[in-house]
């Protein structure tokens, strides 16, 4: 067991969310106001309010009669009002007292008609009837800010609010709905809860030097270590299934002219989305399209055909060729069925950067009669007659890593950022070195603790408890305003 002592130091950095919101004391309580809904016409609009006063926009707004009968969380309906009592809109008016509100703080919601002429002079009134108490505009991402600020939610979660917003497939809106109600967040504090507690076992033993290794024999550590380390494999797996789920994948085509990338980003898209003729060099700047298998985004790029040309129109769309091959994810690389062995294709596939997956299409075999499918790493296809697309699409969730409705990812995958699986990651190697002090008899055990400590500030990176404040500007300054 950890000594009583020990437990009563560490107790405080394991509130979690009161953590977030003393770290974030120093951010300003100015009243903020936006328009929450997306800019354009629209049936409903509303413009969204937060802070620690908001007696005066009540008052100023709804008018002394109306703002009597508002009760928290009961929508009331009531005009909206400029500062000589005329009605600029008529709609609802839900007030939300701190702390039971989205920010933590009191919210009014106004509630009225989407267009925006009256949604800006709504805007402007809010701001001229708390100009007394500092109003002003939110900036981007700032009520989601101020939720997390106040400990309503953890970074994870604040991150997974933009993600549902953004998400492009019913896949990705499930899995970040999923991180949005904690399910991210739980698994990385309850890791977090316990390697800090082998931390504290481990720091104990500093101060009993002479019965240091059996008082961690005692406690169990190894198998303690080896468990959480099995957790956060399987952690970090789940998260890589969902920073798929959420950035997609890149995909680039790429070939010789007239091998039918053009034509082959057509059959994917299900759609005439690039020009095909029979002519080469028809391509000549990157086309790009989003398309959607199996729940993950695929933003497949078309590119101009590799070879020598005079043309410097071409040649221009051929150096952004090379340009994409260098950031893909994954590169199709397309030969004619008829000439699979074109001598340019080993530049083509040189071309993609290190660590690309490069997977060899031969098209047009219905033009040769070869049996479409996966063969010797080669997938054969007709992209004109759709053949072989099947085992195409398959490939490149494979190659990707996807795992779709399996036990471990699809249905169970929550939304994760390329920024939480390197935190995981970086976690992952100080609980191995931490391992390799407890394999090696414990023979440094300050090693242990500093590596222990390490992985828990790793970890602590993904729900916020020790983001630096210039990464959370950077994360909150691309939510929309009014979020």
């Amino acid at each position: 067991m950890v000594p009583q002592q020990i437990r009563v130091d560490y107790a405080p950095k394991l509130r979690g969310r009161r953590y977030f919101a003393k770290k974030m004391m120093n951010f300003d309580a100015d009243p903020i106001v936006a328009i929450a809904t997306a800019p354009g016409k629209g049936g409903v609009g509303v413009v969204r309010i937060s802070g620690p006063q908001l007696d005066p926009f009540i008052q100023g707004l709804l008018g002394p009669a109306r703002a009597a009968h508002l009760r928290p969380r009961v929508a009331l309906h009531a005009d909206f009002c400029d500062d000589h009592g005329r009605a600029i809109d008529s709609g609802l008016a839900l007030w939300f007292p701190a702390p039971h509100s989205y920010t933590g703080e009191s919210v009014l919601e106004l509630q009225g008609h989407g267009g925006p002429a009256v949604l800006q002079m709504i805007l402007a009134r809010c701001l001229q009837a708390g100009s007394g108490v500092g109003a002003r505009i939110a900036r981007p991402g700032e009520f989601t800010q101020r939720a997390f600020r106040n400990g309503k939610i953890d970074l994870a979660q604040a991150e997974a609010v933009a993600d549902l917003i953004d998400a492009g497939t019913a896949a990705a809106a499930r899995g970040a709905l999923r991180s949005l109600q904690g399910e991210f967040s739980r698994a990385v504090q309850a890791l977090a809860a316990d390697l800090l507690e082998l931390r504290a076992l481990t720091e104990a033993t500093l101060d009993f030097p002479e019965e240091e290794i059996e008082f961690l024999r005692a406690a169990d550590c190894r198998r303690r270590l080896a468990r959480a380390g099995d957790a956060l494999h399987a952690l970090l797996h789940r998260a890589r299934q969902g920073a798929l789920l959420r950035e997609g994948i890149h995909v680039v085509l790429a070939g010789s002219p007239n091998v039918g990338k053009s034509s082959l980003l057509n059959a994917l898209a299900g759609e005439e989305v690039a020009i095909v003729t029979e002519h080469p060099g028809t391509t000549r700047d990157r086309i790009e399209r989003r398309i959607a298998i199996d729940g993950v985004v695929l933003n497949v790029i078309d590119t101009a055909g590799l070879r020598e040309t005079t043309d410097p129109v071409e040649a221009i769309g051929i150096a952004r060729t090379r340009g994409a091959l260098a950031s893909a994810d994954i590169v199709l690389h397309l030969v004619d069925d008829r000439q699979p062995d074109d001598p340019g294709d080993a530049a083509i596939a040189a071309g993609a950067a290190a660590g690309v997956a490069v997977l060899r299409v031969r098209n047009k075999i219905d033009l040769t009669g070869s049996p479409p499918g996966l063969r010797d790493g080669c997938v054969r296809i007709s992209a004109r007659s759709g053949a072989g697309l099947d085992v195409l699409r398959r490939e490149i969730l494979r190659i990707a890593g996807w795992e779709g409705a399996s036990e471990t990812g699809g249905e169970t995958t929550f939304l994760a950022r390329a920024r939480h699986v390197h935190a995981l990651e970086r976690a992952l190697a100080h609980l191995d070195a931490a391992r390799a002090q407890a394999d090696q008899n414990y023979a440094l055990p300050e090693l242990m603790a500093e590596e222990l400590r390490l992985a828990g500030d790793a970890l602590g990176e993904v729900t916020g408890a020790v983001t630096p404040d210039d990464v959370l500007g950077e994360i909150f300054g691309r939510f929309c305003v009014g979020k």
